[in-house]
């Protein structure tokens, strides 16, 4: 009796050690994904990697079903629909479309670096750190997979731009610290759509369009419309594309299935940079072989590009962060460390260096 009693009590263990699993194992589950992005655009890849490795590493219990082109929301209402759950998950530019409610992320700022890797990293690590920061997407009820700094920035003009008395008065096209810079170096930022822009500088209603990274342009064939490229003093990178997951998704998922989201996610920038490398040779080829004109900035001009706008930006920041952070100067002294130690580990030369090139 006491055999049988045994035995029993190892099956009901067993039982109920089965039912205990299939509770826990993650139920299966379709995502949306949205994005103001075409499917073919580069940045996409690095969502395309994403779903992809989550779907194979969940044995295909998690899937996706992604929105491109913002079919599902547009670019201006990425951050709020992902928060409220328009959209599970899905790629944003807070710091330009939302600056209100994602100060912090604003930190990326020009004329900080001009390579797109290392502030990647940088950010990445700064998010990990700081509090606040995380607190800025907790608070909207979101959680950051990944962020991947833009490229440098480009300038495209109908005329030369070599100093900033030629920038005096310019009509551009131009957004957050892109505009910022402009205007603070004598330009005229217009907020416009980028295809409005672009015919409006054809129709010589504005000089010129900037707030595009260098890749990016080129493969679009900018230069079709606005013939005349710029460093715009070495203005480098300017803001984070972020992707991101709605909170109350994200608590619903098991822990398991929250595991292989933040292992995928930690991956994301190398393969991105890995592809983007290439990607980056491409455009230079492009630049080369097209009907452009390249107008390289004396480097003394490009300093005092900097000299003028950079303190016009950092003070705006601080002033837009100050609430959301003890000290925005000191976050932003961190940042600017953690960048200078990223750009020792991945060198990068921009577009404009290697089309300098002989």
């Amino acid at each position: 009796m006491k055999y049988r009693g045994l035995l029993l009590n190892i099956a009901l263990l067993g039982a109920c050690t089965l039912v205990g699993a299939g509770a826990a194992a993650q139920e299966p589950r379709k995502l949306t994904y949205a994005t103001f992005y075409s499917s073919n655009e580069f940045y996409e890849m690095s969502a395309r990697y994403f779903m992809e490795e989550v779907t194979r590493r969940t044995n295909g219990r998690v899937t996706f079903q992604p929105y491109y082109g913002g079919t599902l929301l547009k670019t201006t209402e990425m951050s709020a629909g992902i928060a409220r759950g328009a959209a599970d998950l899905g790629a944003a530019v807070p710091a330009a479309f939302n600056p209100r409610e994602y100060p912090l992320t604003g930190v990326i700022m020009p004329f900080v670096s001009e390579n797109p890797i290392a502030v990647t990293y940088a950010f990445a690590e700064l998010m990990k750190k700081n509090a606040d920061l995380q607190q800025e997407y907790t608070r909207n009820n979101q959680k950051m997979l990944w962020a991947l700094a833009s490229g440098e920035n480009s300038l495209w003009t109908n005329k030369p731009i070599r100093t900033s008395a030629d920038l005096k008065g310019a009509r551009i096209r131009a957004i957050i610290g892109v505009a910022d810079s402009i205007k603070a170096l004598g330009g005229t930022p217009i907020s416009i759509p980028w295809v409005e822009a672009l015919e409006l500088v054809q129709r010589g209603g504005a000089e010129g369009v900037s707030g595009t990274p260098f890749n990016q342009a080129v493969v679009t064939k900018v230069y079709d419309m606005a013939p005349y490229l710029s460093n715009a003093g070495r203005m480098g990178v300017y803001t984070p594309v972020t992707w991101s997951i709605n909170l109350d998704v994200w608590k619903s998922l098991d822990p398991a299935t929250q595991r292989i989201f933040e292992e995928v996610a930690a991956t994301v920038l190398k393969v991105y940079f890995d592809a983007y490398k290439l990607e980056h040779a491409k455009a230079v080829q492009q630049a080369k072989a097209a009907k452009l004109t390249y107008v390289a900035m004396d480097e003394a001009e490009a300093r005092r590009w900097k000299a003028v706008a950079l303190p016009e930006l950092q003070k705006k920041w601080a002033e837009s962060a100050r609430g959301r952070t003890r000290d925005p100067m000191k976050l932003f002294d961190e940042f600017v460390t953690l960048t200078r130690k990223y750009e020792a580990a991945h060198p990068y030369k921009t577009g404009f260096d290697q089309l300098s090139q002989k």
